[in-house]
């Protein structure tokens, strides 16, 4: 099928809109050259022309494929990994999101990205829930072969009832020694249809299997808790929807004399704050401790903190990268120090991805860090082994 096909433009169009981007496109990664198959958008004003062949080498896509660059650039031309990247100056990117899509069969893969002229401080993980969906989507029509909907619950269903669903883990590590004081569990799909966690956990919501499967993952990340050091904390991450779910509470209050940390994500949005805290102060009274990340990207992470009233508060890569050279990061992370400390919360810099950040981090005071810099997410004995802190 063609990738000028009406469906693909549409779908373009829905992730340009959505995000608020000026130019959405979808390309195909082969041999080490990226193809731009469509485009939606202001794309001639940034100079990105559909059917235009260039090395990938240079893309921001590549980057993100490879784990050298995070799928969500809030400001391009201040970031320190894109700033000095030609293709940042040629296309004049501000801002920029991606994710990888993939026909069925694997045959075929390439990113769906939208970027703006400026940048976009208000873009968060959850738009990358958004186009995943739209990246499952774009896979079937570009292979010429849409699943029916029974086929697409199936292939979620197996998710459930195979073994392709493993778990990885990513430490958050005291910064004064590199300790992994815990470990966040995350989940991996081994399956040709869900190439990356979102586009799984994105499906199973379509079909009302999104709890299940959230819940599946939590049971095999608990499942690993003997493994752990008296010292080491497991984090779990969970959406407002699956909190709620008595099934889950039972699971969770069942290991809570373990040392776990429940983290909510933003696969739903919280609707009931009323009955989330009710949940998380049972959980709290039973052991299980309250983190709530994104701290300094915004009015939804703050009002976060000052209803769950967190045990462990994870200050936003948004505010971590570039800090070592900006006076208004530091400011705000300052602040964040001296608040976690009055109300007796631990502090944990997300997305630490340079030595210069780590050593400002450190210098401002903040207990602890995650990140590529200091450790990849890995299978479980890989991430107990103390990292190495560089800087």
């Amino acid at each position: 099928m063609s990738a000028e096909h009406p469906l693909v433009e549409r779908l373009l169009t829905l992730a340009r809109q959505h995000l608020g981007a000026d130019v959405a496109w979808v390309s195909r990664i082969a041999d080490g050259q990226q193809t731009i198959l469509s485009t939606s958008g202001d794309a001639a004003a940034m100079h990105i022309e559909g059917g235009s062949v260039a090395d990938a080498a240079g893309s921001y896509c590549v980057r993100v494929q490879a784990g050298l660059l995070p799928p969500v650039v809030t400001d391009a031309r201040r970031d320190l990994v894109t700033r000095d990247l030609e293709i940042t100056g040629r296309w004049g990117i501000g801002s920029y999101a991606g994710v990888p899509w993939r026909t069925p069969d694997g045959g075929s893969s390439g990113m769906l990205c939208c970027v703006s002229r400026r940048a976009a401080p208000e873009l968060r993980d959850a738009a990358l829930t958004y186009l995943a969906v739209i990246a499952g989507m774009l896979g079937d029509v570009l292979a010429g072969a849409t699943p029916a909907p029974d086929e697409r619950e199936g292939q979620v269903r197996g998710l459930l009832t195979g073994d392709s669903l493993r778990m990885v883990f990513q430490p958050a590590v005291r910064l004064s020694d590199g300790f992994p004081a815990a470990v966040e569990a995350l989940a991996r799909f081994d399956s040709a249809a869900f190439p990356t966690p979102d586009r799984a956990f994105a499906a199973a919501a379509r079909f009302g299997l999104g709890v299940e499967l959230e819940h599946l993952a939590v049971r095999r990340a608990l499942a690993r808790l003997p493994e752990l050091g008296a010292d080491t904390m497991m984090c779990v991450n969970l959406s407002a929807e699956a909190l709620l779910d008595g099934r889950v509470q039972e699971t969770l209050l069942a290991h809570a004399d373990r040392h776990i940390g429940l983290e909510l994500t933003e696969h739903t949005p919280v609707t009931d704050y009323l009955a989330v805290i009710s949940v998380t102060e049972r959980l709290r009274a039973a052991g299980v401790r309250i983190v709530v990340d994104d701290a300094g990207a915004g009015y939804a992470s703050l009002n976060h903190i000052l209803q769950l009233k967190p045990d462990i508060i994870k200050l936003d890569v948004g505010l971590v990268r570039g800090i070592d050279s900006d006076a208004a990061r530091q400011a705000l992370a300052r602040s964040l120090v001296v608040f976690a400390g009055d109300i007796d919360a631990a502090l944990v810099a997300e997305g630490i991805e340079t030595p210069a950040e780590l050593a400002m981090l450190r210098r401002l005071g903040v207990g602890y860090g995650q990140g590529f810099l200091l450790a990849r997410p890995a299978a479980l004995r890989a991430a107990l082994a103390s990292p190495v802190l560089r800087g």
